[in-house]
C-alpha cells in the first residue's frame, strides 16, 4: 500500500504552509483522527504501531486531501 499521503494546509498567521504526511514503507497507511479540536495524522504499520504522529490544531487547517494509494490488479 506505498504510496499513502495527506497533504495539510494551514494557516501560519500571514501565509498558508503545507505539510504532507507519506507512508515510507509498503505494508504502512496514514490514518486521520480528529480529537478534540486536534487534527493527528498518523503513519501505522501493517500491526498498528504508530510510526511517527503529526498535529494540527483544527481551527488552523485551511485544507485536508488524502491521496490514498493506487490499487495494483
Amino acid at each position: 500500500m506505498k504510496g499513502d499521503r495527506v497533504e495539510i494546509v494551514i494557516d501560519a498567521g500571514g501565509s498558508p504552509r503545507t505539510y504532507e504526511i507519506r507512508a515510507t514503507r509498503a505494508g504502512r497507511r496514514v490514518e486521520v483522527a480528529t480529537r478534540r479540536g486536534l487534527v493527528e495524522v498518523t503513519e501505522v504499520t501493517r500491526s498498528g504501531t504508530a510510526v511517527r504522529t503529526a498535529r494540527f490544531m483544527s481551527s488552523r487547517i485551511l485544507a485536508l486531501v488524502e491521496h490514498p494509494a493506487d490499487e495494483v490488479s
